[in-house]
């Protein structure tokens, strides 16, 4: 009994030596197959984490470049600036242009006064663990949407970038801007220039991109304080086209006597326009009803004599060949602009290539000027006994000069806005 006991005993435990043996070779044969799969879900939730982190680098680089592309466009920088805006702030963010995409553009029906920019970019990125599961790139994409608003109206814009006094009250003028602002886009330290203490302007608001300088005889209704390195404001006019010399050249040179006669009728331009060419000038001398229609003043002097009246609707003005604007005050002036057409709500054109001239406007209490009086790289200067009242003016020039005894009432165009002010946000 006692041996075979004994020889119980040792069978069991070579038994159990043998159960742990193989119950060792099983765990190994586990491990060997359960431990890539660890391997891999570390391998794969590190990766995950390194693209969740690039995809935040990219969206961070989107948001910024689409800001700086919306500066620009609010701006009215032309597509390619705008592009390169985008592209400069994204690549300083870390995004990579080599490996990836970027698509910049206006969202449809958005304009720099009030709309919407966006930003798509994109990066391709080889796949690092991952790549023992799929051969394909990893594609990171990230879009941001920015959009301009708010904002108030301006009806007198100086363009000149550096000028000093690009827009000057000066002497015993009082100028009264009924619900609009001014804006001088000069970078000079005295960009909007008060120089007296008898000059009286009141305003909504002024806006420069350099300084102002000021007196106690500026009233703001809507603003505390002068707005002094605000964002240049874009040429609402930029975009309407003057024809040029050769087709001007085609059309006859007429005189005072063709538009006394009521039953006169317009010339043609190469393009089909309707004008009528003044050559040397034109001096307004009793009265006169202008129809609806293009007006082109070829060199020399537009005047009104003292005693003339002069009237029309839906007209424009277009001053070329060097030919200036000297509206004295002798006779009475009541003209608007066109509402539709090419050059809906310009009053007066000065040509682009007329650079360097001054146009005076000095009228009387019975003056009504309705539209834009617009000489991109001239001087307007409201000067002398001058009243404009009436209507809305909106004057929009390289330089704005007040002075003199000169009263001007005035509110904002509804036809060509300037939009001064605005915000932008990050929306998407």
């Amino acid at each position: 009994m006692i041996g075979h006991s004994w020889i119980g005993r040792g069978s069991f435990s070579r038994t159990l030596r043998t159960v742990t043996k193989d119950e060792r070779g099983a765990v190994a044969v586990i491990a060997a197959v359960v431990f890539p799969v660890v391997v891999g879900a570390i391998g794969l939730g590190a990766e995950s984490g390194y693209w969740y982190l690039e995809q935040r680098k990219l969206q961070h680089a989107a948001d910024v470049a689409v800001y700086a592309a919306a500066v620009r466009y609010r701006a009215s920088d032309d597509q390619t600036a705008v592009e390169a805006a985008a592209l400069r702030t994204a690549s300083g963010t870390g995004y990579e242009p080599d490996i990836g995409t970027i698509s910049v553009g206006p969202l449809s029906g958005s304009t720099p006064a009030n709309g919407k920019i966006s930003v798509d970019l994109t990066e391709t990125h080889a796949r690092l663990f991952s790549s023992i599961f799929s051969g394909k790139p990893m594609l990171l994409a990230a879009r941001a949407v920015a959009e301009i608003k708010g904002g108030s109206k301006a009806c007198v814009l100086a363009l000149s970038k550096s000028a000093s006094g690009a827009v000057t009250v000066t002497g015993s003028t009082d100028v009264e801007l009924s619900g609009c602002s001014v804006v001088s886009n000069s970078s000079a330290s005295d960009a909007f220039l008060m120089k007296n203490g008898s000059a009286l302007m009141s305003t909504e608001c002024v806006y420069t991109v350099g300084g102002a300088v000021t007196t106690t005889g500026l009233t703001l209704t809507g603003c505390s304080g002068a707005v002094e390195y605000a964002p240049p404001t874009p040429d609402p006019l930029a975009g309407i086209a003057e024809p040029g010399r050769m087709e001007i050249d085609q059309l006859p040179c007429r005189d005072l006597s063709y538009i006394s006669d009521t039953t006169y009728t317009f010339d043609h331009l190469p393009s089909g326009q309707e004008a009528i060419r003044f050559c040397g000038g034109l001096d307004i001398k009793g009265t006169i009803d202008l129809k609806p229609g293009l007006y082109i003043i070829d060199g020399g002097e537009f005047t009104v004599s003292a005693g003339a009246f002069l009237t029309g609707t839906g007209v424009t003005f277009l001053l070329t060949g060097s030919a200036t604007a000297k509206l004295t005050g002798n006779g009475d002036i009541d003209l608007s602009a066109p509402t539709t057409g090419p050059y809906a709500g310009v009053l007066l054109f000065g040509s682009r290539d007329s650079t360097g001239l001054n146009h005076q406007v000095t009228g009387n209490s019975e003056s009504r000027l309705e539209g834009a009086l617009y000489t991109p790289t001239g001087t307007i200067d409201f000067t002398g006994n001058s009243t404009v009242a009436g209507g809305c003016t909106q004057i929009i020039a390289d330089r704005v000069n007040f002075t003199g005894n000169s009263t001007m009432q005035t509110c904002a165009s509804t036809t060509n806005e300037i939009v001064v002010g605005q915000s932008i946000a990050i929306v998407e």
